[in-house]
């Protein structure tokens, strides 16, 4: 090939069970048509109903992890999850300096088993050093709430309204997602620096199996734009392969909590 095969770069914590994470995050990407390099923040002892261990990664081994892809593989786009720490934000920030293509934070804070994946002491530093440095937040109603220090959104146009406030702080672009609202109807909310605000709808889905869901979005919206589209075609089709791999979810049958989406939805017969 004469041109670099088009990559992303995950930067997240390990997820035991497979469902989210680092595991998540290279199987969205892949099933995008995108080779994935892979950043480790934290390990974690994980599966369907739990988180029963973190362990962190010390802050420069992080930082030679970032120095080693970004110095060698042409990355077109970047995806930051699970955090942890201030010192692990501040290493991610400092290593995506001299990084200048488009970088999607999911704002990682609780697992879906309600455990904690981001020290109450890192919000700060989150807020600080990186939601000023990114192309993109996707924040789900309770991360948003959280980092406006406010109660969630519980419509559209609050959904709106919260994402402005978000780009005030720094973001070029906010997509609220709409996953932990009620109601038949699932709404994400984008909204970028221009004001230009666009929704994407899609019909709730009645199963358990939504383990890694805002993990596996950000990865494919950041697999598209590693493939060289705009940010809001990027986000339609990972919106459209999301809800295809929710949809496809129960014929997996992982563990017995919450199992993960079918990120190989397409792939596999």
């Amino acid at each position: 090939m004469t041109k670099p095969t088009p990559t992303a770069l995950t930067i997240a914590g390990s997820d035991s069970g497979g469902g989210a994470g680092v595991q998540a995050d290279i199987k969205a990407v892949c099933a995008n048509g995108v080779y994935c390099a892979s950043v480790i923040t934290a390990v974690t002892a994980q599966n369907t109903r739990a988180v029963t261990a973190v362990h962190e990664v010390p802050a420069d081994i992080v930082a030679a992890q970032i120095d080693a892809v970004l110095s060698d593989i042409d990355v077109g786009a970047i995806k930051l999850g699970m955090l942890f720490s201030a010192a692990i934000i501040k290493a991610t920030a400092k290593g995506l300096k001299a990084f200048e293509g488009p970088v999607v934070a999911d704002p990682v804070m609780i697992a879906k088993s309600g455990d904690t994946l981001l020290q109450d002491a890192a919000v700060a530093a989150l807020i600080e050093h990186i939601l000023p440095n990114v192309s993109l937040l996707t924040p789900n109603l309770p991360e948003a709430a959280r980092l406006l220090d406010t109660s969630e959104a519980q419509t559209p146009e609050e959904m709106a309204a919260q994402g402005q406030q978000l780009i005030a702080m720094g973001p070029k672009a906010v997509l609220m997602k709409g996953g932990h609202a009620t109601g038949d109807l699932c709404t994400d909310v984008l909204v970028d620096a221009n004001g230009i605000v666009s929704s994407y709808n899609a019909p709730r889905i009645d199963t358990r199996n939504t383990h890694g869901t805002g993990c596996t979005y950000s990865a494919a919206i950041a697999a598209q734009l590693a493939k060289g589209l705009p940010l809001a075609e990027a986000v339609q089709a990972a919106h459209f392969y999301l809800q295809s791999a929710i949809q496809a979810a129960d014929r997996l049958k992982i563990g017995t909590g919450h199992g993960p989406v079918h990120h190989f939805h397409g792939q596999w017969q």
